[in-house]
């Protein structure tokens, strides 16, 4: 049987001056019923991805008025670097169990 791997989910989203940018989808939490997406950017070469420092982009999930699911960024301080820390919890606890 070939080993197949699965494509990363990537996002595409617009800065303020209107350029695009690639990010990959790290991982998703939920906490108190909100959902919120982790993304890094998007690398073709996982090596350059690991030697370079990363940051991780946290967004909310969201619903409009329309019914349309969207994601905004975080503007409370608080609220992101809480969400922030979990990310990094759950991704030190998931190397972890890796590791055993």
């Amino acid at each position: 049987m070939e080993n197949m791997e699965q494509s990363p989910e990537i996002f595409t989203l617009t800065d303020e001056e209107g350029v695009d940018h690639e990010f990959e989808l790290w991982d998703i939490i939920e906490v108190e019923g909100t959902v919120y997406y982790g993304l890094i950017p998007h690398n073709e070469d996982a090596e350059t991805l690991i030697e370079e420092d990363t940051e991780l982009v946290i967004l909310k999930a969201g619903v409009d008025e329309n019914g349309e699911d969207f994601l905004s960024t975080i503007d409370n301080d608080e609220e992101y670097e809480r969400i922030g820390q979990m990310f990094l919890e759950k991704s030190f606890d998931e190397d972890d169990e890796d590791a055993e």
